[in-house]
């Protein structure tokens, strides 16, 4: 009898979910080949492969990763059958549109849902996500380590994946002090979310292969925190669930994918930024969670700032350097940076587009709706080198820099600088402990 064709995929990622994905539904499976993953959105990550040694027996030469645009030659070439998507913090318009487009090409589009990529653990999980990129998932999952630690009870947290290095060295990667991140060579992307969880005391894992990262995660936790990226969904099958809401992007809680799911399948919503929020916002948020999630608990919150020498912003002109992927893929214009120097009197905000170096000038062809700032993106060194020059080159008495790490210690700023940071802080009751102290309890 002859030997029956494998089904043959194309994955479209991003450099993370995607991998998840393949790990999960195809690695082990001999009846299909993924012909090429595809990359977008992050800079620089296409013209790898996924590396023999994480593709496993099926792969012995690895998988090719393309940029997406290369889908319509993989599909004529390669007779493609499926293409799925495994990328995040898309518009829901955009999502049906690249269905039409793989359909138009003639193939499958298909979408992974969680019963067939999340992990299961050992360890109570809590999950805490996001509706979009840039709500406040980092201040919330340093948050909730404070509570645990209060509590007795010792986490770990695994971040969702940003493989943007050697993806033969990135299998499971464990960060507890600051050397950790120049020995596994982080980007300054990465170091925005793994430092401030060793700033905070708690240990962080990531990398590539996510079953083998919870295993090790395990051995050292009472509880494991899924710190969430984007808006994905969790890549471990979580026993409680929180998402954070964003009442300056009100609605983007029903039209964004995955944040939708997110939304709806939340056990805690936490509405941020509540402190900056227009009225109107906070009211469609509110009547949103009514009408799509009522069982949810509601926290609202505070995005508190910290700002270092405050006085020292009152009538200047002022450069804000703000976290990037929020401004870029995330569609905010603004962020603590901004309402910091508003809050304390800036006489201006000098636009720095006048003065882009190199990539920078890419990323705001790319991403034409960042406002009067400047995105803190450094996936690669040229892209931190760019950084730097565009900074020397912007004519403004102080640098106001809102990044989640102190970006001083990776850029030479030559004008005077200080740093805005930002906790979540909640609002009345319940509380993050009060839920929490409850979710354990039932537990025990």
């Amino acid at each position: 009898m002859a030997e029956q064709k494998r089904k043959r995929v194309v994955i479209l990622g991003a450099g993370g979910r995607d991998f998840h994905n393949f790990n999960m539904v195809y690695r082990e499976d001999p009846s299909v080949e993924v012909v090429a993953m595809t990359a977008t959105q992050i800079p620089g990550i296409e013209q790898r492969a996924y590396p023999p040694s994480l593709a496993g027996p099926h792969y012995p030469d690895g998988i090719p990763i393309v940029p997406e645009e290369d889908l319509p030659q993989l599909v004529a070439e390669h007779q493609i059958d499926e293409v799925t998507l495994a990328y995040s913090d898309l518009s829901n318009q955009a999502v049906m549109e690249k269905a039409a487009w793989v359909h138009a090409l003639g193939p499958h589009f298909t979408l992974h849902g969680p019963a067939a990529t999340q992990v299961h653990s050992r360890k109570p999980v809590i999950a805490v996500l996001a509706v979009r990129t840039g709500c406040g998932k980092s201040p919330t999952s340093r948050r909730l380590s404070e509570v645990l630690r209060s509590l007795d009870r010792a986490a770990v947290a695994v971040r969702h994946p940003m493989p943007y290095g050697d993806l033969q060295r990135q299998g499971v990667q464990r960060f507890a002090t600051l050397e950790d991140l120049a020995q596994h060579e982080c980007t300054i992307e990465e170091m925005e979310e793994y430092e401030p969880h060793i700033i905070n005391g708690t240990v962080c894992f990531a990398g590539v292969d996510y079953a083998a990262i919870l295993r090790e995660a395990e051995k050292e936790a009472d509880v494991v925190i899924w710190d969430g990226g984007n808006n994905d969904m969790a890549f471990y099958k979580p026993d409680l669930t929180i998402t954070v809401v964003d009442p300056h992007r009100a609605g983007h809680e029903l039209t964004y994918y995955p944040g939708r799911t997110c939304f709806l399948t939340a056990d805690i919503l936490v509405i941020n930024k509540v402190d900056s929020a227009p009225a109107e916002g906070l009211a469609q948020l509110r009547e949103s969670i009514r009408a799509h999630n009522p069982e949810a608990r509601v926290i609202e919150a505070n995005s508190k700032l910290t700002v270092e020498k405050g006085e020292q912003i009152r009538g200047k002109r002022v450069l804000v350097v703000e976290d990037g992927p929020t401004l870029t893929h995330g569609g905010m214009q603004y962020g603590a940076g901004v309402v910091a120097a508003k809050q304390y009197g800036a006489a201006e905000l000098i636009d720095p587009r006048p003065y882009l170096v190199g990539e920078l000038r890419q990323t705001f062809e790319e991403y034409p709706g960042i406002g009067t700032l400047l995105p803190a993106v450094g996936y690669g060194e040229q892209q931190v080198q760019d950084l730097q020059a565009t900074i020397a080159k912007v004519p403004c008495d102080l640098v106001v820099v809102a990044t989640p790490i102190d970006l001083r210690r990776i850029v030479e700023i030559p004008q005077p600088s200080l740093r805005v940071r930002y906790e979540l802080e909640e609002i009345g009751s319940p509380t993050l402990h009060e839920l929490v102290a409850d979710f354990l309890a039932q537990r025990r």
